[in-house]
């Protein structure tokens, strides 16, 4: 060994040659074409899945939207709101306990690409152990189904004891929730497939199967409410419930469609971590569906029926843009930084401490390692980890840009139009309910909800077993400043809407703590490859003064017109009959060209910083 060793940033950066490199397992050298290989595809496959997811979003919200405006109509507000937020709840309930731990697991598992790359630079004889450790390790994919059939049945009988009498006197109650159980069932026998998909980034059959999916659903429901309408002799009970409940059955049937005939042999590392983010989900899907169980036990159905709508309408956005991206990208960092995860566990689960993260130990012993800078492999092997973890920084900042600026606009246009748009698409039923003030706080809601998704979504895909457990213990802090802040909001006469303001100050804190964990992981990372700078540039993230001067201004603009035209007045005493008239087109003709100057301004001034994935500079 040399008797002097040149620091790992002026060896990483002068010494090492651009033609070679190591994969980081350390075993054979490749080239520069070779790792520039490995990262394209993956950010062409990772624009792909969000094209495919946004698209899917797109159709089919737009699709249900049609629909929706017919089934509000043919159901009443206590109809749909049984099915809209108790039996939603229930759903909900089985599904993401049974498989959002194990889906967030699954994604660390490396797709078919990067395994071909590994064994085609790997050793004879270790192919075989590599595909039996893959298989084992999406075997795990079944534990869904094992879980979630007896947690079906559970779930529902508990459902059916407790439901208030008025939801039990609604027609063919008990039917359905037996097919909304057995609609659980069915669509968590296509987890396995669902979960191989993900991991090869094969988008494509997730769409098609979803898309699919919630077309029949919808068109089912319908059918069924118009022949239900339509029926010459009543019995007494109508069938919406049922006719929802068959929609929703039809949809895990289309979502199914698939076989598998993998053998359930399971990977004990992605087995710990799948059990680690399933416990995480018990608390995490208490804040989801908190608003739900709450107004399950206080709200009148009638008002359960008006949330419903409104977080229907509410959600359109979150639903088609914000959704796909934060999907995309949790696909995309487990899959950029997937060797640092896979190492990290091994490097915990050897090490005695204990008390270090494995983010922790990996750090201390690349810096041991970093001494022996003459070992041309580990220099290498970092060139590589710093390029992703770069990417990574730079597709996170990208993210929280686009995020912030969408909120903005969502603040500044949507606060000043909501009055408008709730008279032209609510029907007339529903503004008695709590619906049109839900949808008013609703705007102040998606902000937050868009940031934390994306964030969250980092935290899930980078941190170890103990990042999780962590991130567990804090959100049963949050749960209860969940619960307090909806009481007292709720003591102060607010309604519905305490629980939209609740969950606003929930996510905020949430918000807080995993900027914290983003910056702490950067900045291991950062001492790991003994960098002079930092990895994370916040600044990235904040919109121009351009921009804000901009939004501010037309927000300024379009409220003066408002108070001068007086459309939203209009629309109030006349009614949709008004839709057309002069200062309603005018007022909405405004709002429309300072939103597109806004959107000019910000693509002229913002777009060199973002990076997205298939973005992001070779």
């Amino acid at each position: 060994m040399p008797s002097s060793t040149p620091t790992p940033k002026d060896t990483l950066t002068n010494s090492l040659p651009d033609s070679v490199n190591v994969d980081l397992d350390g075993q054979k050298p490749q080239s520069a074409s070779s790792r520039n290989a490995r990262s394209t595809p993956l950010a062409a496959s990772s624009l792909s899945s969000l094209k495919s997811l946004m698209g899917l979003q797109l159709f089919t919200r737009l699709f249900t939207f049609i629909l929706n405006q017919a089934l509000f109509r043919m159901a009443s507000p206590k109809a749909y709101g049984i099915a809209a937020i108790q039996f939603e709840l229930m759903l909900s309930t089985i599904l993401f306990l049974s498989r959002e731990g194990v889906r967030g697991a699954l994604l660390r598992v490396k797709s078919k690409s990067s395994a071909t790359e590994r064994d085609n630079n790997s050793k004879p004889g270790e192919t075989e152990t590599d595909i039996s450790s893959k298989e084992a390790a999406m075997n795990v994919g079944f534990i869904p189904i094992l879980f979630g059939v007896p947690l079906a049945i559970g779930t529902s009988l508990f459902y059916m004891h407790f439901a208030s009498n008025e939801a039990k006197a609604q027609g063919y109650f008990d039917w359905a929730v037996a097919l909304y159980a057995l609609a659980a069932i069915i669509e968590l026998l296509a987890e396995p497939m669902h979960n191989m998909a993900m991991a090869e980034l094969k988008t494509h059959v997730r769409v098609r199967a979803e898309g699919a999916g919630i077309t029949c659903k919808t068109l089912l429901t319908f059918v069924v409410l118009v022949a239900d309408a339509r029926r010459e002799t009543r019995t007494g009970q109508d069938l919406t419930l049922v006719a929802f409940a068959l929609g929703q059955l039809v949809y895990g049937s289309c979502v199914l469609g698939m076989t598998n005939s993998n053998k359930p042999i399971f990977d004990k590392r992605i087995l710990s971590l799948s059990m680690t983010m399933t416990s995480q989900s018990f608390v995490k899907h208490f804040l989801t569906e908190g608003d739900k169980l709450i107004l399950s036990w206080f709200s009148p159905l009638q008002d359960q029926g008006g949330y419903a709508v409104a977080v229907n309408y509410g959600s359109l956005i979150a639903r088609i843009v914000f959704q796909p991206i934060e999907e995309t990208l949790r696909i995309y960092f487990s899959k950029t930084l997937a060797d640092l995860t896979v190492d990290a566990a091994r490097e915990t689960a050897d090490s005695t401490s204990g008390s270090a993260s494995g983010v922790q130990v990996r750090a201390r012993k690349d810096i041991k390692k970093s001494s022996a800078a003459a070992d041309p492999n580990i220099l290498q092997n970092n060139t590589h980890t710093l390029s992703a973890l770069t990417e990574s920084a730079r597709a996170l900042m990208s993210l929280l840009h686009i995020q912030i600026v969408a909120s903005l606009f969502i603040l500044i246009f949507g606060s000043a139009y909501i009055s408008l748009v709730l008279h032209v698409v609510l029907p007339a039923q529903y503004l008695e309910t709590s619906a049109p003030q839900v949808l008013q706080a609703w705007v102040w809601y998606i902000p937050v909800l868009a940031i934390n998704g994306g964030l969250e979504a980092f935290l899930s895909s980078v941190g170890d077993k103990g990042d999780m457990n962590r991130q567990s213990r804090w959100m049963v802090l949050f749960s209860v400043v969940y619960i307090t802040t909806a009481v007292m909001f709720y003591a102060f006469g607010l309604g519905d809407t305490s629980l939209v303001y609740a969950n606003i100050v929930n996510l905020s804190a949430r918000i807080l703590y995993v900027l914290g964990f983003c910056s702490t992981f950067f900045k291991t990372m950062q001492a790991r490859y003994h960098l002079n700078t930092s990895i994370l540039d916040w600044k990235e993230a904040v919109p121009s003064i351009t921009v804000l001067v901009a939004l501010l201004l037309s927000g300024l603009i379009v409220r003066m017109n408002e108070a001068w035209a007086g459309a939203t007045e209009l629309l109030k005493k006349n009614g949709r009959s008004m839709v057309f008239s002069l200062p309603v087109l005018q007022h909405v003709g405004l709002g429309g060209g300072l939103a597109v100057l806004c959107v000019a301004i910000w693509w002229k001034t913002s777009m060199r910083r973002i990076s997205m994935p298939g973005t992001l500079k070779k």
